[in-house]
């Protein structure tokens, strides 16, 4: 993974605190290692609080605001993980707005973990195969989509890729197929 992403800008969308760490920096890593440009996107501007579980991890200054942000200034969207940072962000309407924006935009899409949430919350999950923590099965079954236990599902049956996995211990097949969806 070289250049695979020269010239690409993707966003990562992570409330203000509860972002579980590993999950913003490894596939963070990956698109840098390709070539591409990472750009943290938040509801607040200054720091966000990462965690690695329950305990503070690192702060990570914030590129853009979702008010103050589009879709059409990048090329993908990774949705980190962590409890607090989805279920955050999908009582905000203008994160919520953001994301549906990139599927509307058939922009390739990657989440991880618990940010699926934020997918059903937005109405894009319906009629979606994917994975993510067990626990969010039957919400997102709920949410119309086809769930399933599985390391990394990459989905192409709706209007973008959606990239999707369920765990810390999935990030290097996650951050793998996150980097080929953003690269088409």
């Amino acid at each position: 993974m070289a250049n695979e992403l020269q010239g690409k800008t993707i966003a990562f969308l992570a409330a203000p605190e509860g972002v579980e760490q590993v999950e913003l920096t490894e596939p963070w890593r990956a698109v840098e290692r390709a070539g591409g440009e990472p750009r943290l996107v938040s509801t607040r501007p200054g720091r966000m609080q990462a965690f690695n579980h329950f305990d503070k991890g690192d702060t990570f200054e914030v590129d853009a605001t979702v008010d103050g942000a589009s879709p059409d200034d990048f090329d993908g969207l990774v949705l980190p993980g962590g409890v607090a940072n989805p279920d955050f962000l999908r009582t905000r309407p203008e994160a919520v707005a953001f994301v549906r924006r990139f599927f509307e935009a058939g922009k390739p899409v990657a989440a991880i973990c618990h940010a699926l949430w934020t997918l059903a919350e937005a109405g894009v999950a319906r009629g979606r195969r994917l994975t993510s923590w067990p626990s969010l099965r039957t919400d997102l079954r709920n949410a119309g989509a086809d769930w399933v236990d599985e390391e990394v599902v990459v989905d192409e049956s709706g209007p973008n890729v959606l990239v999707t996995s369920r765990k810390p211990d999935d990030l290097k097949a996650f951050s793998q197929a996150a980097v080929e969806a953003f690269q088409r």
